[in-house]
């Protein structure tokens, strides 16, 4: 049974980094061919792809959030981990971490994590 669980802070202040990790249990990051991805749904807002990291250590970020973006991964310890840079309160939502089976379809996804930009 795959299970993916995110942690880090429920509470950032507006100009800080967000730094979310994502581990991952009863799967490896590096099986092909899958993706490894971070979403999340600001409240009263659907589902927004953040973006990924591939099996093989390749990265997608969304282009609306590129500029602010980074994902990385420690295949050591089987985690990805989201850093999002220069956070507003537009950035409050529930942070997912999800595994992409291929053409955005996810199979197994996080409880989530609620992230409130605020000072």
């Amino acid at each position: 049974q795959v299970q993916l669980q995110e942690s880090g802070p429920g509470l950032v202040k507006p100009s800080q980094t967000l730094s979310l990790t994502c581990t991952v249990s009863g799967d490896s990051i590096t099986t092909n061919y899958y993706g490894w991805t971070w979403i999340r749904q600001p409240p009263g807002k659907g589902l927004e792809c953040i973006g990924y990291v591939t099996y093989s250590g390749n990265t997608y970020v969304s282009p609306s959030l590129v500029s602010r973006t980074s994902i990385s991964r420690d295949t050591s310890k089987n985690q990805f981990t989201l850093h999002l840079s220069s956070v507003t309160p537009e950035d409050t939502a529930v942070y997912y971490c999800a595994r992409d089976q291929g053409h955005w379809e996810y199979d197994y996804w996080g409880q989530g994590t609620q992230v409130t930009v605020s000072s």
